[in-house]
């Protein structure tokens, strides 16, 4: 008995004194990735920054003044894309309206132009409706120099929140008869200053940011630009989808200084010169089928004589050029009677080409 005793004492001094599993129940907290928008303590979210000549108000007169000499009395035609009837363009918040912006930032460029001397014409001053169309019969009737047509962009993916860039177009391919080497000059410029002042990239699409319209539309290019005869670009500012753009396409300030980028765009492509290219008539020679014509090239920073184009009836032809006097020459063999046309291009030693130049010559 007192060996039972014993051993259920020492069979509870072992169990007693064993280690014990204790189970704890708790509540598990199940943690999902969540997108928390919160306000954040410290200093504010930076949306954009503001550039220096254009907050310093003598920075800026003293910009404008400098591009004065290569804007007076040129003639812009701006076309503020949308409006009216056509308000489709929206954020996904519906507080974008991209016709508002863009009208915003023609005016905005408008008042830039004239301090420098420039005329100004807008295909539309309020949320009106004009047909895509009438834009171009507008430009061409108006005797302008040059057009641009401002717009802002959305993805083609439905959902699409991320994508931005600036982009600017000019009309046609390299290959193509309607390419007009200064349209795309002038596209360089605008997107080079627009996506500095605004902090956007180019996109992946392309270099330097601009873009032929016929990657949108393929052979036929934005209606704007095919059927504008003048030099024609269109700028995407943006894209209003964004959400980054959703919060500041909304300021009138930011809206002024895409303006600003677009109008100092402008100006440093005038103050890189435009090479000039007249017919010299008078030395028209005809002899039997044979056929000589001379044209005048000139420009203050001297011609690029490797950039010369001459076509005759769009095939491209030899020809003569004398630096010394910027003539340039060609000479064509059985030319059948008719009207024929002669397109000239050539760039300046700064890149930028001469405006678009046709000259008809009728052979009886």
């Amino acid at each position: 008995m007192k060996k039972i005793i014993i051993s259920v004492f020492v069979l509870v001094m072992l169990f007693g004194c064993a280690p014990q599993k204790v189970i704890v129940k708790e509540p598990v907290e199940v943690i999902k990735e969540v997108v928390v928008e919160k306000e954040v303590q410290g200093p504010p979210v930076i949306l954009y920054e503001i550039p220096p000549d254009w907050k310093d108000a003598d920075k800026k007169a003293d910009k404008i003044k400098y591009f004065t000499p290569f804007l007076t009395d040129k003639k812009f035609f701006i076309d503020p894309g949308h409006g009216g009837k056509d308000r489709r363009g929206k954020s996904q918040d519906g507080k974008i309206v991209e016709a508002d912006v863009n009208l915003r930032i023609a005016l905005f460029l408008r008042g830039y132009l004239e301090k420098a001397g420039a005329r100004v014409i807008l295909s539309r001053d309020a949320d009106s409706t004009v047909d895509l169309k009438y834009r171009s019969v507008l430009a061409n009737e108006s005797g302008a120099d040059f057009f641009i047509s401002i717009h802002h962009n959305a993805p083609g993916a439905d959902g699409d929140n991320y994508t931005n860039f600036t982009s600017t177009y000019y009309h046609a391919t390299e290959d193509d008869y309607e390419y007009e080497a200064c349209e795309r000059d002038l596209a360089r410029f605008i997107q080079r200053d627009l996506s500095y002042v605004m902090s956007n990239s180019n996109g992946l699409g392309s270099f330097d940011g601009t873009y032929s319209d016929y990657n949108i539309y393929p052979k036929e290019g934005f209606s704007v630009l095919r059927r504008t005869d003048i030099p024609s670009v269109l700028v995407e500012a943006s894209f209003f989808t964004n959400r980054r753009e959703q919060q500041r396409l909304n300021s009138e300030e930011f809206n002024d200084i895409q303006a600003w980028g677009i109008f100092r765009g402008i100006g440093r492509y005038l103050v890189n010169g435009i090479p000039t290219v007249s017919f010299v008539r008078e030395k028209t020679i005809k002899k039997g089928n044979s056929l000589s014509l001379q044209f005048l090239l000139q420009d203050e920073k001297g011609i690029n004589k490797k950039s010369i184009e001459v076509l005759f009836d769009k095939e491209e032809v030899e020809f003569k050029y004398s630096p010394e006097d910027g003539i340039i020459t060609i000479k064509m063999e059985d030319v059948k009677k008719g009207e024929h046309e002669v397109k000239v291009t050539a760039a300046n030693k700064n890149g930028n080409h001469t405006l678009p130049f046709i000259q008809k010559v009728i052979v009886k």
